[in-house]
């Protein structure tokens, strides 16, 4: 909202410009500057949008100085250790903490959506065999539009409710699937009976030769996985999300935009390349090597899963993300795995070093997360198929709240055009 009493001034060839200041509920005011390029004939230069705004939104704040995250007001770590995953979905959609009705029938809502149309079947069978299960998960997704048709219409409420439920139960199976494909294994339906991470496990690790019971400290951490991944502001692929969006797109198209955004190494990728880096470090006595080539600012290694864009503390996220970690490692017994050694010890030294210390480098979510999918039994290509999963909900959460949003504009950037000016055409036998 305005604050009629505060504005800022840009004074541009002698003549002054009063900007609009909004006073949000948490976090830094912002100068409105809607009206600058209509007033003054100017834009505003902001490569990555590092400081600007390009909506406005209830559902999560981040106070990066502080290493707080919250959902709808709630903090990240009571709702990884108190809630559950499906219920903080609730809260990222519907903008409260369900009464047990509510909640029960959410769940129900989720649970008799999970199956894929039948066809779909025959539409995975058409990608190579050894395909990315990201590159699946990109193609099928954009591809519900054309089995679910009775969900595409984003003007009327309550198609755009049953998009959202059937994105929300149906990612885990298109996940499973993707993975079952990619290592030649037929693919398991879900089942009602389970709840929402462990009918995840199931169709991943299951196979009809023998029975399958899902350990409640896996299910758990898979759970807190979903939990800490659901939504993170206005980052690269939810802002893709709103992009696609802002056209009118349906929400499967908008949803596989941003499949393919976080698909990046830069972004969903973060886990996979902490773990990898782990191996290549190997051994706990090459550790010291590893720190010194990060302190060299020569040497283009850098400590992955370490310190993050926005949060300037530690991330909230890693400390419920490392019990989950303790406590699959300790169930599964391989305490003396070489990659978690290398971890823990790397982990002591970063936290120790005052050169990481005073750069505010701490471990963030993707350095602990990867060494449980690891654990778990997971491929470094599934990675980032279960962080899509778990961020499904808060891409469908922030594309409710723009579609109903009566300031929604398509999304259209301006630029710095630095290139040729006009110029007349020369015919080629002439150049």
């Amino acid at each position: 909202m305005a604050d009629d009493k505060k504005t800022a001034r840009l004074t541009i060839g002698g003549t002054d410009y009063d900007m609009p200041i909004l006073t949000p509920t948490a976090g830094p005011e912002v100068i409105d500057i809607r009206k600058l390029y209509g007033q003054a004939g100017v834009f505003t230069y902001d490569p990555g949008f590092t400081s600007t705004a390009a909506c406005d939104s209830t559902i999560t704040y981040i106070d990066g100085d502080k290493g707080e995250l919250l959902h709808r007001g709630y903090p990240i770590d009571q709702l990884a250790s108190q809630s559950h995953f499906l219920e903080v979905c609730y809260l990222l959609l519907y903008g409260e903490l369900p009464q047990a009705a509510q909640l029960e029938d959410f769940e129900n809502r989720v649970t008799q959506h999970t199956m894929l149309h039948e066809q779909m079947h025959n539409f995975f069978r058409g990608f190579r065999r050894d395909a990315h299960p990201m590159a699946i998960m990109v193609g099928v997704v954009g591809a519900m539009s054309a089995f679910y048709h009775d969900s595409t219409d984003i003007a009327d409420p309550w198609q755009r409710e049953v998009a959202s439920i059937r994105l929300v139960a149906k990612m885990p199976t298109i996940a499973a699937m993707a993975y079952k494909y990619h290592v030649g294994q037929p693919f398991v339906y879900p089942r009602n009976d389970l709840d929402y991470a462990s009918n995840f496990l199931r169709m991943c690790f299951s196979v009809p030769a023998e029975e399958y019971v899902v350990n409640p400290v896996l299910s758990r951490a898979m759970d807190r996985i979903f939990t800490l991944h659901a939504d993170h502001e206005q980052n690269a692929s939810t802002s893709t999300v709103r992009l696609a969006s802002s056209s009118g797109a349906n929400p499967f198209a908008c949803i596989a935009a941003g499949i393919a955004c976080l698909w990046g190494p830069a972004h969903g990728g973060a886990n996979q390349a902490a773990l990898e880096m782990l191996r290549e470090i190997g051994t706990v006595d090459r550790i010291p090597e590893y720190i010194a080539r990060a302190k060299d600012k020569d040497d283009p290694f850098r400590l992955m899963g370490f310190g993050h864009r926005v949060y300037k503390n530690f991330d909230p996220r890693a400390k419920v993300m490392k019990e989950s970690a303790d406590e699959v490692l300790d169930l599964l017994g391989i305490e003396d795995n070489p990659t978690l050694q290398v971890a823990k010890e790397l982990e002591r030294l970063a936290l120790e070093d005052p050169y990481f210390a005073e750069k505010k480098l701490y471990p963030n979510v993707d350095f602990y997360s990867g060494i449980i999918l690891d654990a778990m039994g997971f491929p470094t290509a599934m990675f980032t198929p279960i962080f899509a999963v778990a961020r499904t909900v808060g891409w469908i959460s922030q594309w409710k709240e723009q579609i109903s949003d009566p300031q929604l504009k398509i999304g259209r950037p301006r630029q710095l055009y630095c290139g040729a000016t006009y110029r007349d055409y020369v015919d080629v036998e002439n150049r």
